[in-house]
This record gives structure tokens, C-alpha cells and sequence, in this order.
């Protein structure tokens, strides 16, 4: 068996692709690449009125420090509220003026003492100094319902905080996605692959994986038309112990199937993707974004290999999650490879003899060279014990580098094709 070598790539991103558009602009993308929608909303009818009609979403979305702000404020303000109409049961009274007379509330015989007594009253310290009396019906009202309005702002501003600590935006950050997607060959077919990994140690999670082409075409009207087109993802259900290759035939349907490393150059559109999952621990779910533009797919890049298998465990490398290695792949289209390939099939085909069938066409030089390149390379992944030490990957320094090595599986393990 023939092992094909390829060279090493020590990161993604150390690997600009050069367009003849140039890499679009982070403030042009669709879907930025920590996952948040690159997109401004103006002169939504009654904007206002929305975010107040939906009150604890809005102050779910808002910032901490302005949450800070609203949560001291929320009682310092009802504190504030309360103290003064205690101040003015006191003023009406006669507490104030005469201390001789029965008070409403006793040793409230000023505006920081009613302050202070709201204050005592609403957080249940009780000092012992101030408290109500049976003379005043009408401050004995106010501290009950100063009392329910406690437990009012309690249970919202609370429950706002533990949403805020409970949201998906925080989670979402521990679940993330390769830098760069790749184009390679895998079971005699051209595969589009990008990587997706949970960072959290002991939280494993299931998901559903999707992708969309996005594509914005402005006119010269200033009017902008957004198109999306579903890919087909193979295996999109995806129990995430350990990180997870996605990989999307590009077959007829597709909208990448007439597509050449060329047309990829020079292409304008964003490839969208996501990662729903529910998270095991509090069962809340959350969703993963990302996108990637023409020059953050790379043609003939395969992932390197994080998982070894040791003899207690699996030992996952995060060192290698974005690192890529080079391969051979044509630069054709998916459609004209699996025309090359059923050219090929039906030329070699015991069933055709050379009179019931027409001579074929001789082919260019530079087609042959080309037809050469069609048989998908073998990669193979060794398994390790804990005893012996990981190989370690040598990165390259450029495209032309002469040290390569071969990984060999061993014979007992099955042949993967990429």
C-alpha cells in the first residue's frame, strides 16, 4: 500500500489566502466570528414601547454595569420613596415640632431618622431604637405596603441577576469552532469540514450542527438582497465528548458543487454555521455561531488528529484543534471530478471492449497531469500508549518545504481516506 506524505502546517491562521477580492472586512460580515450578528436596527415602529413592554428581556440583555447601576438604585430610590412619606406622617403628626406627643412611629423625629427607619424597615435589620407605634393607621399602611414592594424588588432584580449569570452568551464562549474551514478528500468525494469542540472538561453536551451559503448582493440603488442556501451536513446530531470534524458532501445540490479553487478566490459569500445544544448541567439551551469567508477556507487542508488513545483513557490535544496539514487535492470543481471519475470508471471498465464502444479522445499533457491527482491520498493516525510519547508535528515554514513525514497505522486498524 502506497502512503502519500504531506507537509505540516503549524497554524491556520499563520496562512493568508490571497484573493483577488481581498479578505472581507470584519464590519461587512454577516455573522462576525465570535458568533454575534453583525447587524443595526433603525426606525423600529414603537422601539420604546417594546423594550418596555418586555422589561426582564431587556434587562437580561443589558450590560452588567448598568445592571449594577439598577440594582443599587431600585433600593436606594424605594428607600428614599418610603422615608420621605414617612417623614411627612411625622411632619403631619406633630413629631417632629412637640416631642412630647405620641408619635407614629417612635425616635423618627427628623428626615434622616425616617430614612433610616424606611431603610431598617424594608431589609428587616431592626435595631431596636425606631419602630412602629398604634397611633397612625395610616403609617401602619404604609410600611406594609413598603414590606411588599420589598419582596417585589427582591424576587425581580434576583432573578435577573442569576438569568444574566445563566445565559447562553457565557456558555457559548466554552463551545467554540476552528478558525479556518477545509476542503479535502474523503471516501473519493470532496468534503467541506470545519471543526467544533467543547471546552469544558466534564460537561459534555448534544447538539445539532447547520450551515447556510449567505450571500449579499447590493445594487447600485443602495437596496441590498440577503440570500441563504441550507447545506446538507453529514452526521448534523452530535454527542460532543470529544471534538467533532462536521463535514458537508459537496455533491449535486450543492452549492459548492461547481465550484473551483479558482471560483473560491474569487467568490463573495460567507459560509454561516452553528451548534445547538442543550447543556446537561442546567439543561438550558444554547447556541454556538461562527462564519467563515472565502479566504478562511482552505483548499487541501486536512484537520491533524487531537485524540490519543492511551491504555486508561483518550487523551485530547487542544494544541492542535486550529492546525491543519497539506494534502493533495485537484483543484477542479466537485462536478468536474466526478466526471473525471466516471470518465475513468467507464475507460477501465471490463464491460467495454474496444470495438462495441468509440475510441475516447487522447487527453492533454496537462490533463493527465491533473487526472494523476484524482485518487484521494491515505492519511494514517497511529495509536499510542501512555507509555510511549506523542509524536510531535514539526510546523513548516513555507509551501515548499522539504520535510514531510508519513503517519502509519497500524495493520490491524482500518485506512481512513481524507
Amino acid at each position: 500500500m502506497h502512503h502519500r506524505q504531506y507537509t505540516s502546517v503549524s497554524r491556520t491562521d499563520e496562512i493568508p489566502m490571497k484573493t483577488e477580492n481581498g479578505p472581507r472586512p470584519n464590519k461587512y460580515r454577516y455573522v462576525r466570528k465570535e458568533g454575534s450578528s453583525n447587524i443595526m436596527f433603525r426606525h423600529v415602529p414603537e422601539e420604546r414601547l417594546l423594550f418596555v413592554t418586555d422589561i426582564f428581556t431587556t434587562l437580561v440583555e443589558i450590560r452588567w454595569r448598568v445592571m449594577f447601576l439598577i440594582f443599587a438604585l431600585s433600593y436606594i430610590l424605594s428607600w428614599l420613596f418610603f422615608g420621605i412619606l414617612f417623614w411627612v406622617i411625622a411632619l403631619a403628626n406633630g413629631d417632629i415640632k412637640d416631642p412630647n406627643t405620641e408619635p407614629c412611629v417612635f425616635e423618627v423625629r427628623s428626615f434622616t431618622a425616617a430614612f433610616l427607619f424606611s431603610l431598617e424597615t424594608q431589609t428587616t435589620i431592626g435595631y431596636g431604637f425606631r419602630g412602629m407605634s398604634e397611633n397612625c393607621m395610616h403609617a401602619i399602611i404604609i410600611v406594609t405596603i413598603q414590606d411588599v414592594m420589598s419582596c417585589f424588588i427582591d424576587t425581580f432584580v434576583i432573578g435577573i441577576a442569576v438569568a444574566k449569570m445563566a445565559s447562553a452568551r457565557k456558555r457559548a464562549q466554552t463551545v467554540g469552532f476552528s478558525n479556518r474551514a477545509v476542503i479535502n478528500l474523503r471516501n473519493g468525494y470532496i468534503y467541506l469540514s470545519w471543526r467544533v469542540g467543547d471546552f469544558r472538561r466534564y460537561h459534555l453536551v448534544e447538539g445539532t450542527a447547520t450551515a447556510q451559503i449567505v450571500r449579499s448582493t447590493m445594487h447600485a440603488t443602495g437596496r441590498v438582497d440577503v440570500t441563504y442556501e441550507d447545506l446538507v451536513i453529514q452526521q448534523k446530531d452530535i454527542i460532543l465528548a470529544t471534538p467533532t470534524t462536521i463535514y458537508h458532501k459537496i455533491e449535486p445540490g450543492s452549492p459548492l458543487y461547481s465550484m473551483t479553487y479558482a471560483d473560491l478566490q474569487r467568490a463573495d459569500f460567507e459560509l454561516v454555521v452553528s451548534f445547538t445544544y442543550t447543556d446537561d448541567s442546567t439543561g438550558i439551551l444554547h447556541q454556538t455561531r461562527t462564519s467563515y469567508t472565502p479566504n478562511e477556507i482552505l483548499w487541501g487542508q486536512l484537520f491533524q488528529e487531537m485524540i490519543r488513545v492511551g491504555r486508561k483513557s483518550y487523551r485530547v490535544d487542544y494544541n492542535l484543534f486550529h492546525r491543519t496539514e497539506k494534502i493533495h487535492v485537484p483543484l477542479v470543481s466537485a462536478k468536474e471530478f466526478e466526471e473525471k471519475k466516471q470518465l475513468q470508471l467507464t475507460r477501465h471498465s471490463p464491460r467495454h471492449s474496444p470495438s462495441s464502444s468509440p475510441r475516447l479522445p487522447s487527453q492533454s499533457p496537462s490533463q493527465d497531469h491533473r487526472d494523476k491527482y484524482l485518487k484521494p491520498p491515505m492519511v494514517k493516525v497511529e495509536l499510542v500508549s501512555d507509555s510511549q510519547p506523542i509524536p510531535s508535528v514539526a510546523p513548516s515554514q513555507s509551501d515548499n518545504s522539504q520535510d514531510q513525514e508519513t503517519l502509519t497505522q497500524p495493520n490491524n486498524q482500518p485506512s481512513e481516506e481524507n
